[in-house]
């Protein structure tokens, strides 16, 4: 997602979807940044925020140049209506940005369960079913898809803003070196026996976005804010530790998060 929004043009308009406090950081003074979402957020992250329905959009047609959706389709419960209002007010030469958890994953029931439906009602199970469906609704060519890998930031304490609910318990009370114990378990599992325990869903990238490079499947997910980043990363910019003299660990550089370093691996389909 980052990658896209640098690539883009001086002037360019950017719409971010369902953005809460803020889906990236406005790193550009360049771009027209706009937020919407149905509620103010509790913190703003920069840029124009606007409420409104994602289904009833308030903006002329070919207003953007590049839509971010980052892990907000499940929760539109007017989700058709929703897509082709992103086709509608991205310009015919735009770029449209989508990430969604996979209904079927650990991570998508855990959250369910701990948020009694967490908001999310469109569940996902396959990346076709995504991408035909926005393809089919926007006219947009699918242009790539990358697997998400999951981080359980959403247990981690440091990001609870109102009090959690009481099953938070089981998952130490959202203590971070719990999660980051977690997470490295599952990736192992992943590893060696070809499991889908730690994945999360996908991100996808439809329409002219031909300057930006392929993705890369990023492995190393902050438990913390949820950043992805490579093994060849981190070693030049988060130098790494031995936890409990051991196990090869960082802090993550966007966020300070404690993590454990995992060997990349390709993940299964």
């Amino acid at each position: 997602m980052i990658h896209v929004i640098r690539n883009l043009p001086p002037g360019a308009r950017v719409l971010d979807l369902g953005a809460g406090p803020g889906s990236f950081p406005v790193e550009r003074m360049d771009l027209f940044v706009v937020r919407v979402d149905l509620e103010r957020p509790h913190r703003l992250g920069g840029g124009s925020y606007v409420l409104a329905d994602a289904s009833r959009l308030p903006f002329a047609a070919a207003s953007f140049d590049l839509i971010i959706s980052n892990h907000s389709l499940e929760h539109f419960t007017a989700l058709h209506a929703t897509v082709c209002e992103m086709g509608r007010i991205l310009r015919p030469n735009g770029a449209l940005y989508i990430a969604v958890p996979d209904a079927s994953t650990v991570t998508d029931h855990v959250y369910r369960w701990l948020g009694r439906g967490g908001g999310h009602v469109n569940p996902f199970r396959s990346p076709q079913e995504v991408s035909g469906m926005v393809t089919r609704l926007t006219g947009l060519p699918l242009h790539s898809t990358t697997v998400l890998f999951s981080s359980l930031s959403f247990l981690n304490a440091h990001n609870f803003v109102t009090a959690p609910p009481r099953r938070i318990a089981l998952f130490a009370f959202g203590n971070e070196s719990f999660l980051a114990i977690s997470v490295a378990l599952l990736r192992w599992f992943d590893r060696h026996c070809g499991t889908r325990l730690s994945r999360y869903g996908w991100s996808f990238r439809f329409g002219n976005v031909a300057g930006a490079e392929p993705a890369e499947v990023w492995i190393n997910v902050c438990v913390r804010c949820g950043s992805g980043h490579s093994v060849a990363f981190l070693r030049q910019n988060a130098p790494l530790h031995k936890a409990a003299g051991l196990f090869p660990a960082y802090r993550c550089p966007a966020c300070g998060g404690f993590n454990f370093l995992s060997p990349e691996f390709t993940p299964p389909a």
